[in-house]
């Protein structure tokens, strides 16, 4: 069945969400033209107003309605401590597990030559800018860790170093509560390499 311009413009807008195929657009778009009129209008309203106004921290990246984002502008952070993460979800994640309490360096993705992804596509440049200014003392590298994760922090971690800043990376291992018969051999392989010592100091 041929739908009609506007619901087939629709449905092809809704599929460019992750993860949102044929099937899931159109109970979307059926929903919200039959159920929920007024949800549709106050999502497309939030939806400009975010656009249009949300842009990025100047200082971290960060997703931001002003020039510096909260965590930037708080005078209760550790600013000789940065945290760089791919995304805003990752910083979303550190927060609120409460451990961290210094500023962030988003990339907003990771080094993958290819799909054309290189150090000028994630504005690299601005990073290296940050950690040459004085005040970083330490970059934790807290990127995935998939293959293009661990080369992002190869990479990120010649950097600082070449300015003489100390790095460091998150430990990657078993999940708290995971049994060591259902982890993959990499993460494994990990948890050994990265073992902490147990010896009273």
């Amino acid at each position: 069945m041929a739908y009609s311009p506007l619901l087939q413009h629709l449905l092809q807008a809704l599929q460019c969400l992750p993860g949102v195929g044929a099937r899931t657009s159109q109970r979307m778009a059926f929903y919200l033209l039959q159920r929920d009129r007024d949800g549709a209008r106050n999502l497309a309203n939030a939806l400009t107003d975010a656009i249009e106004n949300i842009g990025e921290c100047e200082r971290c990246r960060m997703l931001s309605e002003e020039p510096l984002c909260r965590l930037c502008a708080s005078v209760d952070r550790d600013a000789t401590v940065l945290c760089v993460v791919e995304s805003p979800a990752d910083v979303m994640a550190i927060e609120e597990s409460g451990v961290f309490r210094g500023h962030y360096f988003v990339l907003h993705g990771r080094l993958s030559p290819l799909d054309g992804i290189g150090p000028e596509e994630l504005r690299l440049q601005i990073f290296e800018e940050r950690v040459a200014a004085a005040g970083v003392s330490e970059i934790i590298l807290a990127t995935s860790s998939t293959v293009e994760g661990e080369a992002t922090s190869g990479y990120l971690a010649s950097l600082a170093q070449s300015h003489g800043v100390r790095v460091s990376r998150i430990a990657h291992g078993v999940p708290i509560g995971g049994e060591l018969e259902y982890v993959d051999r990499s993460t494994l392989s990990r948890a050994i390499a990265g073992r902490n010592s147990m010896n009273a100091e």
